[in-house]
């Protein structure tokens, strides 16, 4: 049925290709049978296969079952569900806090609840895909601004205002990712947050790859030194740094008593399983402990930007997400599967995900500095 699109995806080395692991998620992986170095996991921290996460989750099982069997609304929920959404608020500062069964579900979500027909969205280029479809399931009019340049933000609002002066104009909402996944680069936030202000605009922002990992691992807004306040909503996960699974948003009472009214992935989707939930407050509780791991994850990072600048690779990356870009799409998947042969695992990013095709190199707490050291030396080989 589809032979001829999937042709065309061959062709143009777009076809992907599923590696599901035979092992826990972690710095070495088991695929086919076979050991790799895993440079693929966005596991910042090395929680995902922490004992203390298992253990929660496994008392969890015994107490509440395995299923929720309903949404929220009805009788999914248990009250491991409220501590967390405390939880969550406190560990962001925030009123409120509601789950959400993935970020995706989050965005596609929540967007449509805050804007509208009649209201306008201003949205960073390279903004997540499920932040690209909440815009669109929204109906709202979306302006996208140019990646990370809040001159061009600022150009786009004031636009916006003369035009709908005298004529009622809509609620404005300005939707960024925090950490960019595919470049590892940070938002302006200070800037945008001083337009949200000028405009009267409310600012969203997905701090799915920020919390945990900047901000002394409570994200965007404290890396910033920016208060919370009622017009700022924050989106995460614990899928990530958290090692667990699931979304959240963040905010005043108002806003989240209105997404939990409003919000359809909310609304119609059965609730997370009560040992995802008990897994997400450990990791919670395990962050708030010290900072080893945190300190650990940049000591890591640098020391792998540190070595591929000394063999000319260099990057505008920010955080432990590391792009490389190494050729077009052919040379990107013969680069990944260079790396592949020798025991290392970093796919090749294409598009659509991105227009400009990378190797996406993510680097975790748990990876030793001999991992490391041998994923700069093979990179160094590639050069050759």
């Amino acid at each position: 049925m589809f032979s001829r699109k999937l042709r065309e995806l061959y062709n143009r080395h777009l076809n992907r290709v599923i590696r599901d692991r035979s092992s826990p998620q972690g710095p070495r992986i088991v695929i086919n049978g076979r050991e790799f170095t895993n440079f693929a996991s966005n596991d910042y921290l090395g929680f995902a296969n922490l004992p203390e996460l298992a253990d929660a989750a496994e008392t969890a099982l015994r107490d509440f079952g395995l299923g929720s069997g309903a949404s929220r609304l009805l009788s999914g929920g248990t009250r491991l569900h409220e501590q967390l959404e405390d939880r969550i608020a406190e560990h962001k500062g925030t009123e409120s806090a509601l789950l959400f069964n993935s970020g995706y579900a989050a965005n596609t979500g929540v967007i449509p609840s805050l804007a509208g027909e009649g209201d306008v969205l201003f949205s960073d280029e390279l903004n997540h895909a499920s932040i690209v479809d909440g815009c669109r399931l929204s109906r709202a009019e979306t302006l996208v601004y140019r990646h990370r340049d809040a001159t061009h933000l600022s150009q786009l609002m004031e636009r916006a205002s003369v035009a709908k002066a005298g004529s009622g104009r809509g609620r404005y909402v300005v939707v960024s990712d925090a950490v960019f996944s595919m470049d590892g680069d940070i938002a302006p936030l200070r800037e945008i947050h001083r337009l949200c202000r000028r405009y009267d605009a409310l600012l969203y922002i997905d701090d799915a790859h920020g919390t945990g990992v900047i901000g002394k691992g409570r994200g965007a807004l404290a890396h910033f030194g920016i208060r919370t306040e009622p017009w700022i909503i924050q989106m995460g996960t614990f899928s990530k740094a958290l090692g667990s699974y699931g979304g959240f948003v963040a905010g005043s009472e108002d806003v989240i008593e209105w997404v939990t009214n409003s919000a359809r992935s909310f609304i119609f989707s059965t609730a997370l399983p009560p040992g995802i939930v008990a897994a997400s407050l450990k990791a919670l509780e395990v962050l708030g402990k010290g900072t080893d791991r945190l300190e650990k994850l940049w000591e890591n990072r640098n020391r792998l930007v540190t070595a591929l600048g000394k063999t000319g690779y260099h990057t505008e990356s920010k955080t432990p997400i590391i792009p490389l870009r190494v050729g077009d799409v052919a040379g990107t998947v013969d680069a990944s599967a260079y790396l592949y042969e020798r025991g290392i695992y970093v796919p090749a990013i294409r598009p659509p995900t991105v227009k400009e095709p990378r190797l996406r190199i993510t680097v975790t707490a748990a990876h030793s500095d001999e991992e490391i050291d041998a994923l700069a030396s093979a990179l160094s080989g590639l050069r050759r």
